[in-house]
């Protein structure tokens, strides 16, 4: 997964299949036409060297 960051703009580019329908399943999630949409927001922190994984709550 390609990921690009402008000023306060994110885009997650997938490079594979599964990558693919892993964005389209939170896209999913994320956006509902009808309500209102969800955000993301960091839970703990990122620290490569400790972990390389960064983690989000989906806010409801």
């Amino acid at each position: 997964m390609k990921i690009t960051i402008e000023k306060n703009l994110v885009e997650f580019m997938p490079e594979t299949d599964n990558e693919t329908q892993e964005l389209t399943a939170l896209w999913n999630v994320l956006v509902d036409c009808v309500q209102f949409n969800k955000k993301i927001v960091p839970v703990g922190e990122y620290v490569p060297i400790k972990n390389n994984m960064a983690r989000f709550a989906i806010e409801t």
